[in-house]
């Protein structure tokens, strides 16, 4: 709902910022009327329920009425409802009114919820609403990945809610009272990696029966004459007590039938006990069941509402416990009717997604209502496409929809299902033979998708592209899209009127699509060029050949096959005759790829062109400089074209005034090159000649993305802009290996960038334009590094996700072969030669089911692949290792000198848990939670009851909630120039809009959440920050995994926020569940691992657990050291914290040998008279006389004995508000308290220029610490 709270001033300024997406020049007053409209202010109304007391609700006018049915049905009191109307005074109220439209609706108006007769859809809707509700706590369906639920543990670890029932908790003193003593796994220096506490037991999943079955009876539908008499349907229960009912659903309700399992009588029973739902008729014939549910609703309602939410996608476990698998008729039926007519309870049974997906497109989007309410609509449609694709290609793959072309070769088959056609990704008709055969058909669907992503967010209006979803499941590449109409009915050639179908062999155009693809051309920065059709005509394009343009008969534009929208990366292209530059031959480039579909990733384009747009400006800038010079030497030099552009630092460092000339430069470029003097014309010519710019007068890069691509040609006249564009092209792949990938490295090296995972690694390579097959290349970059055991962490990280990823490559041919009935035993067998020290893995073929295997090779199976079904029982370990290594060479061109999987553990410090979780997450393998015994030589480590499942790997487009996200920007921005308050409101306003469009789980809402935690925090609102942080971990935990490293960070933020309310306890939990899941997901040796260990040390020390508390702590000093180096500053922050602790054992000689360290880098990193040097020594001089009266004592009762007179010595527990301090300290949110608390006390906050340092101090220790 968008009731905005709080102040909205900035509003408007962000709004006024927006890249105007086609709006009407309303000026400031659309700005204003946007911000009333979000500050529509709620309402209250009273709802009245049969046999309930009256109570109220809190509203908003945009909701709409069916958003109170919602609510209603999942109210304690009214959850068993869903057959009812809302009335005003008498009259029904529309379900799909939004409550403002709604006359004589105010506050305090009376609703009336009133039982409607039931139909045969809303009778069946009943009985899966009922079966919801006894299913709520059982967490089945998130372990098989179904209805996109998932897990969460967090309440685990919290004993429920944090807020208020955390504070009634007993503090202080009582701090006896607290286990501290973390399990023996999680010490530091421990090899056990276990992998059961992954799932902790929660006590509330125990089942509650309230029901032994409830299923369709045998007896339905009913025959006409019980139809006329109004039943439905028939259901079939049996109660916690064995009493064997059968019942009618009638239109007025239902009650009990006088039928048996072998006789039918569908007269009602006596007593019948006609209710208008199946809660009440239950309640009244079984005493458990009324007790049971009502305890169950109880608990289902204490929950925390984000435990309970469904997530926008499917979020898959990679491990399960064994869950017994119940009778569950809702479950069964869904599985046989395939849930189309059902789907989302639209009429005309299943959807047409095409109409979907483009109507939404074409939404208003003139203000912000109507841009929330559009960019909600395409979401909501997005992710309910993203499900349906994802199920119909799974069927696709087991075999369960029928081809539209049957009687070819199962690899060439094409399916429809539910509106949506599927193929698969090989090679069809040698479509893409010249490109690399099936591995380039492979690589195509992914490319396709980044063009849909592109083309999608520039979001062009007139031009369409289809919904597409690409799903990995069982080996197999499944391409899902939506269908554009009539496309069916025609050929392919009568079809497209725009681009190629033979790669560019005959090419035609379209003016309409020129002018859409014009609009695309500046932000995707494609060139507008010509080439030669077969008549060797010239033919003008403004996208790749392949990409076709088809107008459907709804008469939209659509464009598919945008698999070349980025131009290709000529480090992986090797062409002949053409060099590359020496940065790219240096490296061992151009090597030679799987296919020539290789392109460069839209992240780099952006990147160089700003790199190429700051040496633009540095030209002009020097030009200018130059041209300067000799006038005020009056000798008039030709200005000839300028040398080799200086890089970055230099030139700024060697030229005086520079800055004046470069806003000088800037106001040459703002103008349109019309009436600028000659001499100035020129320098903006000179600099665009030599950056690569396509137009003379300003700075525009663009590439032409059909350079090399075989059977394009281009027309004589334009082969100076060809051969540019080949400069460019090389130029862009030189860019990579000298720049990206050496900045890569620079920010793991300064910590700004701190991979925990593959996932989290591929992110930061994607992040800055590098492709996943660069990996190689980035490994011999870290490992030629002079600082390699800085970046030891990020090596490990990379040599894992390589293996990995070629033991998935070899997973993928592997699974092929595999029949239905052997996969089980198929994938324990890999696993086992993957990962197990076990030498002679044998196939497990149990002798029953090779039997009936026997008798079903004859019937040749038409799932894709058939083939010799068990070939891939032979495969043995040194095998798979030697086709891993040869993989790792020939795709990544990257050596891996290993022959199993111990060598590989040993030499490169991976650990089993952690290949098998990788390996388990990329290729959706689901496995049995229990400890694995990977090391022992005697017995494989898996048996195939253990493979529990096989998961589709999904990708998709992720549309964006954009206003949103420029508020966000904007609030982050407001934060790192000191304006924490103003953030804050941005924030929160960002957060409401994204609620708006994504509804309440999503990644975004999650940093949102996080960041508004930090804020409260950082402004003192510590009850406020721990339930956003427990909202931000909840959420973390059920979108992105339970041991995401996104979750173990949200999980240490919240251990922050515990231990500042308080709940010592709590936080150390919180903190061990960080440290499991970090030591699983990516061992010891990681430098995150140094704060974490820190922040737990620092509790402990709190809670005076002094000998654990320095395990915990040396071990972040060593860490520290390693990654930081010996005279780092959070080196010295590590020695002052041992040395703490030491002081409290009363350990001073220890103690002070550890702050003389931390004193010696203050020294010589800050000077004498830094306040932090000026601390340390003020804390040894302290240390030193705590030794010398400690000594003194000893002495005196060597000397006398027992009658010496002992002066009592100081041992201090440290003060909760001491560790608080240093906790804030390490965390990074020390100096922005201090800054805030002094910013409240001081008006002229930028005058101060201390308090401004202090702030910047804090920005760097939170953004390298964590990010904001």
């Amino acid at each position: 709902m968008v009731n905005g709270d709080g102040a909205h001033g900035h509003t408007e300024e962000a709004e006024s910022k927006q890249d105007g997406n086609g709006e009407a020049d309303g000026g400031e007053e659309s700005n204003e009327q946007e911000v009333i409209v979000i500050q529509d202010t709620g309402f209250t109304v009273k709802i009245q329920a049969p046999g309930t007391e009256p109570f109220d609700l809190q509203v908003s006018p945009q909701e709409m009425v069916q958003e109170i049915h919602q609510v209603l049905m999942d109210r304690e009191d009214t959850c068993h409802r869903t057959c009812f109307s809302l009335q005003l005074d008498g009259n029904v109220l529309d379900n799909f009114a939004e409550l403002k439209s709604i006359e004589g609706l105010q506050e305090g108006s009376l609703l009336k919820v009133v039982e409607e007769p039931y139909t045969v859809r809303e009778a069946r809707i009943h009985v899966r609403h009922i079966r919801d509700l006894l299913k709520s706590l059982d967490p089945s369906d998130a372990y098989n990945g179904v209805d996109c639920n998932s897990l969460s543990f967090l309440s685990i670890f919290t004993d429920g809610d944090l807020g208020d029932s955390g504070k009634r908790k007993k503090k202080g003193n009582e701090l006896e009272q607290i286990d501290c003593t973390p399990p023996e796994h999680i010490l530091p220096g421990s090899k056990e990696r276990p992998l059961v506490p992954l799932q902790p037991q929660n006590k509330d999943w125990k089942p509650m029966q309230c029901l032994k079955v409830l299923t369709m009876s045998g007896w339905n539908p009913p025959p006409g004459n019980r139809k006329m008499h109004g039943d439905l349907m028939y259901l079939y229960m049996v109660t916690v007590e064995e009493r064997h009912v059968s019942i009618t659903a009638s239109t007025r309700g239902f009650y009990l039938n006088q039928s048996t399992t072998y006789t039918f009588n569908p007269k009602p029973a006596n007593p019948s006990f006609l209710s208008h739902s199946l809660v009440e008729l239950l309640s009244q014939i079984s005493p458990a069941f009324k007790k049971n549910f009502t305890a169950l609703q109880k608990k289902r309602v204490q929950r925390h509402p984000f435990e309970r939410i469904a997530t926008p996608f499917q979020v898959y476990s990679w491990t399960a416990p064994q869950v017994d698998h119940a009778m569950d008729c809702v479950r069964a039926e869904d599985a046989y009717t395939s849930r189309l007519g059902y789907e989302e309870h639209i009429p005309g049974q299943t959807r047409d997604w095409n109409e979907e997906l483009q109507t939404t497109r074409e939404l208003p989007r003139k203000n912000l209502p109507e841009r929330l309410l559009r960019e909600r609509a395409i979401f909501k449609v997005h992710s309910d496409f993203a499900a349906a694709a994802t199920r119909g290609a799974m069927a696709v793959i087991d075999g369960n929809v029928m081809a539209i072309n049957p009687g070819e070769e199962t690899r060439m088959q094409m399916f429809i299902w539910n509106n949506i056609f599927f193929s698969l990704g090989f090679d069809v008709r040698d479509h893409y033979r010249e490109l690399g055969g099936d591995a380039a058909a492979h690589a195509a669907p992914t490319n396709d998708l980044n063009g849909v992503r592109a083309y999608g967010a520039v979001d062009v209006e007139g031009l369409y592209t289809l919904g597409t979803v690409v799903v990995d499941y069982r080996g197999y590449r499944v391409t899902a899209q939506s269908i554009i109409p009539g496309i069916l009915e025609r050929e392919q050639e009568q079809s497209v009127i725009y681009g190629s179908i033979d790669f560019g062999k005959t090419v035609v155009s379209h003016s309409k699509y020129l002018e859409l693809l014009e609009k695309t051309s500046r932000p995707l920065k494609v060139q507008r060029h010509s080439v030669l059709n077969e008549k060797n005509e010239t033919v003008e394009l403004c996208s790749s050949v392949e990409c076709k343009g088809i107008i459907g008969n709804d008469g939209r534009h659509y464009i598919l096959d945008l698999l070349r929208t980025f131009p290709p990366d000529l480090n992986f292209l090797p062409v002949d005759g053409e060099e590359l530059p020496p940065e790219s031959q240096r490296q061992g480039f151009p090597r030679q790829h799987r296919h020539r579909l290789a392109c460069l990733r839209q992240e780099l384009i952006e990147a160089f062109v700003e790199h190429r747009y700051l040496l633009f400006m540095k030209m002009a800038a020097l030009q200018l400089m130059q041209q300067k010079a000799n006038k005020d030497t009056k000798t008039d030099t030709p200005n000839g074209e300028c040398k080799s552009p200086l890089e970055g630092k230099e030139l700024e460092e060697s030229i005086p005034g520079l800055a004046q000339a470069k806003e000088l430069a800037e106001t040459l470029v703002a103008e349109d090159g019309s009436c600028i003097d000659p001499k100035s014309r020129e320098v903006v010519l000179n600099a665009c000649k030599a950056v690569g710019s396509i137009s003379n007068t300003s700075f525009d890069i663009r590439f032409n993305p059909d350079i090399f691509s075989p059977g394009v040609r281009f027309p004589d006249d334009s082969a100076d802009d060809i051969q540019k564009q080949k400069q460019l092209l090389k130029d862009a792949a030189a860019f990579m290996v000298s720049c990206q990938v050496p900045s890569l490295v620079k920010d793991c090296l300064d910590h700004s960038a701190l991979p925990m995972d593959g996932a989290t690694l591929t992110e930061a390579l994607r992040q800055r334009g590098i492709n996943i097959r660069y990996l190689g290349s980035v490994l011999e970059f870290v490992d030629k590094t002079p600082a390699k055991t800085q970046l030891e962490h990020f090596y490990r990280i990379g040599i894992s996700e390589l293996i990995t990823r070629c033991a998935k490559h070899i997973f993928k041919t592997y699974l092929q072969g595999v029949e239905l009935s052997a996969l089980s035993a198929a994938v324990s067998h890999f696993l086992n030669c993957f990962l197990s020290s076990f030498p002679d893995a044998v196939a497990h073929l149990p002798p029953d089911e090779l039997v009936s295997r026997r008798k079903s090779r004859k019937r040749r199976n038409r799932v894709p692949g058939g083939g010799d079904n068990t070939a891939w029982a032979s495969l043995t370990p040194s095998e798979l290792w030697k086709n891993i290594a040869s993989e790792a060479q020939s795709y990544y061109h990257f050596t891996v000198q290993c022959d199993s999987v111990d060598q590989v553990v040993e030499k490169y410090g991976l650990q089993k848990i952690t290949l098998l979780r990788e390996i388990s997450i990329k290729t959706g393998i689901q496995i049995l939670i229990k400890e694995y015994n990977f090391d022992s030589r005697h017995k494989p480590a898996f048996t195939e009851e253990d493979i529990l499942n096989i998961f589709p790997v999904v990708k998709h487009v992720n549309p964006k909630a954009s206003d949103a996200f420029h508020f966000f920007q904007s609030g982050q921005a407001k934060v790192q120039q000191g304006f924490l308050k103003e953030g804050c409101e941005l924030i929160n306003e960002a957060l409401n809009l994204f609620n708006n469009v994504y509804g309440a789980m999503h990644v975004e809402i999650c940093a949102c959440l996080r960041l508004l935690a930090r804020l409260n925090y950082i402004m003192g609102d510590h009850a406020e920050a721990l339930s956003n942080q427990q909202k931000a971990v909840l959420m973390s935990e059920r979108v992105l995994g339970i041991e995401h490293p996104n979750t173990i960070q949200e999980y240490m933020h919240l251990a922050l926020y515990c231990f500042a309310n308080g709940q010592l306890s709590t936080a150390l939990k919180l903190l061990y569940r960080a440290r499991y899941l970090m030591l699983m997901v990516s061992g010891e040796d990681h430098p995150e691992m140094a704060l974490l260990d820190s922040n737990i040390g620092l509790v402990l020390h709190g809670v005076m657990e002094y000998d654990l508390s320095l395990r915990f702590l040396e071990n972040a000093l060593t860490i520290n050291t390693k990654y930081h180096g010996p005279r780092s500053l959070k080196v010295a922050l590590s020695h002052h914290l041992v040395a703490r602790v030491y002081e409290s054992k009363a350990e001073f000689r220890s103690a002070l040998q550890h702050e003389k360290e931390g004193y010696t880098i203050y020294k010589n990193q800050m000077g004498e008279a830094h306040e932090k040097t000026k601390e340390s020594s003020e804390y040894l001089k302290y240390l030193t006389q705590q030794a010398v009266a400690l000594q003194r004592t000893m002495n005196e009762i060597y000397k006398n004995g027992s009658n010496a007179s002992i002066m009592p010595l100081k041992f201090t527990a440290p003060s909760m508000a001491s560790v608080l301090e240093q906790l804030n300290i390490i965390n990074g949110t020390h100096y922005f308290i201090i800054y805030y608390l002094r910013q409240q006390k001081c008006d002229f906050i930028h005058k101060d220029g201390d308090l401004l340092q202090l702030y910047h101090i804090g920005l760097y220790y939170i953004t390298s610490t964590s990010y904001l």
